[in-house]
């Protein structure tokens, strides 16, 4: 094994100032945010659920050492920051981030009832801790609704959760989470995001999800839902049978069912240049599932997220 992973150097990088919201002009604020521009440089953060067996120096400093631009940081029941402990955590986490030169950006949580106050006082800290984007919770319909009922009162919840947003200078994010979930089909996310203010509350588009529920017409879903996206979340999956039945694999990047030149592709196309987050959801020792303990080396994780994010750019200038 390459003593690169076995024993990650520490970098001295200087540290950034804070990034509050005050301080920063409008205008700046505004095009780094919500530029819609072709991307020349991917901006990619490593999902901190796969590093939950590190404190938040180690993770940092394996995160910078690996060539991430960041870190994706769990801040939800069982995360690296626990809802309850945001106010003292957080500001933690950010200060280990930006010691090793890394963007705290992108946030994972369970948002989602503006009339929460712990869920509020998640973005609060956020916003003051320099975060542009975070992922809500999920939605499911119920049962004794209508869908077309429920479509109507989530769509107000989430215009109130866009009105926040844009008070606090956060970026709210949906993501397309298979299964019984709204925005799985993909196709009912315009319906209940319509009434938010769409600089401030979209979607966070997952490929391996679309592709689960959208097989070959994952296309047209993004065709539909593009002008939405916020964040893009990537990982990669295939079928398979396992004790007699078919069921979801997830794989390392270019080993499943995903086909990421035409993926990519279509993202240059429709000019997607919002931030990456990298999932490795394949068997990792327990880190996949945001283990504190692994049963595998930390070197055999670290080269996998290499191999992963390596994979990112390599197809990225690909395609065309």
């Amino acid at each position: 094994m390459d003593d690169h992973y076995t024993h990650l150097s520490r970098r001295n990088f200087t540290k950034l100032s804070a990034l509050g919201i005050g301080g920063i002009p409008f205008g700046s604020f505004a095009s780094s945010m919500f530029s819609t521009n072709s991307p020349a440089n991917l901006d990619i953060h490593i999902f901190s659920k796969q590093l939950q067996f590190l404190n938040y120096e180690e993770m940092s400093e394996a995160a910078a050492d690996l060539g991430f631009q960041g870190i994706d940081l769990t801040v939800r029941e069982k995360g690296h920051v626990l809802p309850e402990q945001v106010a003292d955590k957080l500001p933690q986490a950010v200060a280990a981030m930006k010691h090793y030169g890394l963007n705290p950006a992108l946030m994972t949580t369970n948002v989602l009832d503006v009339n929460n106050e712990a869920q509020m006082q998640v973005l609060k800290s956020a916003s003051q801790s320099g975060f542009t984007h975070y992922r809500t919770a999920w939605l499911s319909y119920p049962e004794h609704r209508s869908i077309t009922e429920s479509q109507e009162i989530f769509a107000e919840q989430l215009r109130q959760l866009g009105a926040v947003n844009k008070e606090l200078g956060l970026i709210g994010c949906y993501q397309n989470h298979a299964g019984n979930h709204v925005g799985a089909p993909i196709w009912d996310l315009p319906r209940i995001l319509e009434t938010a203010n769409p600089a401030y509350l979209g979607c966070q588009y997952d490929i391996r999800h679309a592709v689960v529920e959208g097989g070959k017409s994952w296309e047209l879903g993004l065709r539909l839902v593009h002008p939405l996206i916020k964040s893009l979340v990537i990982k990669d999956f295939k079928w398979g049978r396992e004790g007699g039945r078919w069921t979801l694999i997830n794989t390392p990047l270019g080993d499943g069912m995903v086909d990421f030149t035409r993926y990519f592709s279509l993202l240059k196309k429709y000019k997607i240049d919002v931030p990456i987050s990298l999932h490795l959801e394949y068997d990792l020792g327990g880190a996949e599932h945001g283990a504190d303990e692994i049963t595998i080396d930390k070197s055999i994780i670290f080269k996998h997220m290499k191999q992963d994010l390596n994979f990112i750019r390599t197809h990225w200038d690909r395609a065309e």
